[in-house]
């Protein structure tokens, strides 16, 4: 039973081993009919049928001595005898272009624009921040101005406090400013002391920040009352309130916090990449999700000299008007920056031309009646439409511009491009 089974062995080898045989010598058994035909391949060349080197899988770079389909069922496509030694392309036929929606481009010179993109924060113009932190001690008797987010203008009340020495120091004045009338008439050198005294009382309530409408009371002739005035010195909003009524208060206490909000700055975190696109004066546009379909203009004012290690950022500070108060400190936006290379335009092709591997890039340069060459390219700058060319291509050639992937997988690139440094697989 044993010895049978091998001599059937045998046969069965022999017998394919000749078949083998005679297929790789084109005998008379012709190779298996494939059921998908290769568009770019020609199936013969006048009345002689030309040599087959090899067959190749349709869809990859794997080949093979014999006929034979992959696990999917596809049949190897034949490869002939001088076809892809002469002619590194591929070829699509007229009718599959027109499927697959094939668009072309000149490669020409143009010049190359990009927008570089970064989040933004809308933040208060430093320079236009106001503290108020009396530099006296005393009691808040009353506020004027008594929440967060309100409006106000410059001289406005905002609190009465009450201070023991500036009720002192309002009787200084008005005994100086008494004794002054009663030295008109008397020795000259009294009448400058009272002055100096007067003066000094009320260069000291200037020096405690005390306003000039208030001085002018003073100097009117009124009676220094038990408590006094603190107003705004500038036009814009309450940011912090930190007083409340009857609080006692020492000298160097905040108490408010104010912003002029009529100009603000936008912060813009732009990646480390971009850095070097970003320069001072440059025209930016803020686009915010609270105004849809609106932007806002202002101007790169500073690059700060810093970058953030855990975003590989770096914060770009843009100024703009804000007159109508809309935008608002900690609102996010997006800012756009428009950047134009200078110089001559350089030979660029279209980035939806570049089939890039990440190793190589590689563009499909039309060749006339459905052929197509692969061709490796060196790139320099990239714009948002548009790439430097720096090797590869010559201005004027055609390259295809949308539906490149399709057509590489249609007529496989992959085994064109092998044709540069010789096939992948067996055969």
């Amino acid at each position: 039973m044993t010895r049978n089974l091998i001599v059937s062995f045998v046969l069965v080898a022999l017998g394919a081993a000749g078949l083998g045989y005679r297929l790789g010598k084109g005998g008379d058994a012709a190779p298996a009919a494939t059921g998908m035909q290769h568009a770019g391949i020609p199936q013969g060349s006048g009345p002689e049928e030309r040599r087959i080197l090899y067959y190749r899988h349709p869809m990859g770079a794997n080949t093979s001595p014999v006929p034979k389909s992959d696990e999917m069922g596809m049949d190897y496509v034949p490869v002939y005898e001088g076809e892809d030694a002469q002619d590194p392309g591929v070829q699509i036929a007229p009718e599959r272009l027109q499927t697959l929606g094939v668009t072309t481009e000149k490669v020409a010179r143009r010049p190359i624009a990009r927008t570089v993109r970064a989040v933004g924060t809308v933040q208060a113009d430093e320079r236009r921040l106001h503290a108020i932190s009396p530099k006296f001690e005393g009691w808040a008797k009353k506020l004027l101005v008594s929440t967060t987010g309100a409006a106000i203008r410059a001289g406005q009340p905002l609190m009465e406090v009450y201070s023991p020495d500036l009720i002192t120091a309002q009787q200084e004045y008005a005994i100086a400013r008494k004794g002054l009338k009663q030295a008109e008439s008397g020795p000259p050198e009294i009448r400058r002391n009272m002055e100096t005294l007067a003066e000094g009382s009320l260069e000291r309530l200037r020096n405690w920040d005390i306003s000039e409408p208030e001085i002018r009371r003073l100097r009117d002739g009124q009676q220094a009352g038990p408590t006094l005035l603190v107003r705004s010195p500038i036009d814009g909003v309450v940011l912090e309130k930190m007083v409340v009524e009857g609080m006692r208060f020492m000298p160097g206490m905040t108490l408010y916090r104010l912003a002029d909000l009529r100009a603000v700055w936008v912060v813009a975190q732009v990646f480390e990449q971009d850095l070097g696109l970003v320069r001072v004066g440059q025209a930016a546009r803020i686009e915010t999700s609270a105004y849809p379909g609106e932007s806002f203009e202002g101007k790169v004012s500073f690059v700060y000299p810093t970058v953030t290690s855990e975003t590989r950022t770096a914060r770009v500070r843009i100024e703009l008007p804000n007159l109508d108060g809309r935008l608002k400190p900690d609102m996010f936006g997006t800012v756009l920056l428009d950047v134009a290379a200078g110089g001559p335009a350089p030979l660029t092709v279209a980035n939806g031309a570049v089939l890039d591997s990440g190793t190589r890039r590689v563009v499909l340069v039309e060749r006339g009646a459905g052929r197509f060459e692969p061709r490796e390219v060196r790139l320099g700058r990239r714009g948002d439409e548009y790439a430097e060319v720096l090797d590869g291509l010559a201005e004027g050639d055609r390259v295809v511009t949308s539906a490149n992937f399709l057509i590489d997988a249609e007529s496989n690139l992959k085994s064109a491009l092998g044709a540069f440094g010789g096939h992948t697989g067996q055969h």
